[in-house]
């Protein structure tokens, strides 16, 4: 099977994550996290990424990884696929070791990439493998490293962007500063929610709305494209969906602000939204929402009528 497309560009940043294959504790022994940090040394250098975070769990992994090229999926194939080879050679096993594509989420900028550095260092935490006082004791994680001097890090490993989002310098003093800042966030939940710690690995995107739609307009085409991910597939079509929807207002001389206040079966509307579903597929969920046509329900109604109104 074809591996799915991602969306790439130069200078991306991701979340990254991974579960073990039927949520197996693959990293259940330090040696299997040791095997994992060393090969994630390795596809760092061998990819030129930059390294912001990370955090191996016993049975998932996150990354916060910016892909000065764009070759994230080249970079996480030799990852896993050379992870799940030595795996298996030590442990004299076969198959997968992942149950199946890692997760990518899009970050949009450097204040999205700081939440989402607190959440990978805090995520021992949240999972009660070490108390808050304790966080930069967790072995599998990024942290120690930062609390330590910079020449002490492997290469690709940085720090100086997200720090610098929390008004702390790259340096040792910085790094503790940082650990007594992440001690007091893990007990702020009000705090935490600020940050978008519910939604850090859900959706496609990590950042604004304004940002999120932006970026899916710039790739609506790619939701045409076989094997795109299922997650970003679907955002895409709905932006591909609002760009059509746009376009025709345009032709029409209507503005978006009428959609609101006409009513939910105006004549005009349900032409729209016919003309979305024959020309974009437009799902009938989609379109209730955009032209506010009320329910699924009543919109597929609408819908039904208009094309036995043609039809007769």
């Amino acid at each position: 099977m074809p591996r799915k497309l991602r969306i790439e560009y130069e200078g991306a940043i991701y979340h990254v994550l991974n579960r073990g294959n039927y949520r197996r504790d693959v990293f259940e022994t330090s040696g299997a996290a040791e095997a994992f940090v060393t090969v994630l040394t390795e596809a760092t250098q061998r990819y030129g990424w930059r390294l912001h975070a990370y955090a191996v769990m016993r049975n998932h992994y996150h990354l916060a990884v910016e892909t000065p090229q764009p070759n994230l999926t080249d970079g996480m194939h030799w990852l896993q696929s050379t992870l799940a080879v030595r795996f298996n050679r030590l442990r004299g096993e076969r198959g997968h070791l992942f149950q199946g594509r890692y997760q990518s989420l899009l970050v949009e900028d450097q204040a999205a990439l700081a939440g989402l550095v607190d959440y990978i260092h805090l995520n021992p935490v949240r999972a009660g493998i070490v108390p808050a006082s304790q966080v930069e004791a967790f072995r599998w994680s990024s942290l120690p490293a930062f609390v330590k001097a910079r020449e002490k890090r492997f290469p690709g490993l940085v720090a100086d962007d997200w720090l610098k989002q929390r008004g702390l310098a790259d340096d040792a003093e910085g790094g503790m500063a940082y650990v007594g800042y992440l001690t007091a966030l893990a007990s702020d939940g009000t705090r935490q929610r600020e940050l978008g710690f519910e939604i850090m690995s859900k959706g496609w995107a990590l950042g604004t709305d304004s940002w999120r739609k932006v970026m899916a307009k710039a790739h609506a085409q790619r939701s045409l494209t076989a094997g795109v991910d299922a997650e970003q597939a679907k955002h895409l079509k709905e932006a591909r969906w609002e760009l059509l929807m746009e376009k025709i207002l345009r032709k029409e001389g209507r503005q978006p602000e009428e959609l609101a206040g006409a009513k939910k079966n105006a004549g005009w509307k349900v032409a729209i939204a016919l003309r979305l579903r024959r020309e974009a597929g437009a799902s009938a969920a989609w379109l209730a929402k955009a032209l506010h046509m009320g329910t699924v329900g009543t919109t597929r109604s609408y819908l039904s009528k208009a094309n036995l109104k043609k039809l007769t």
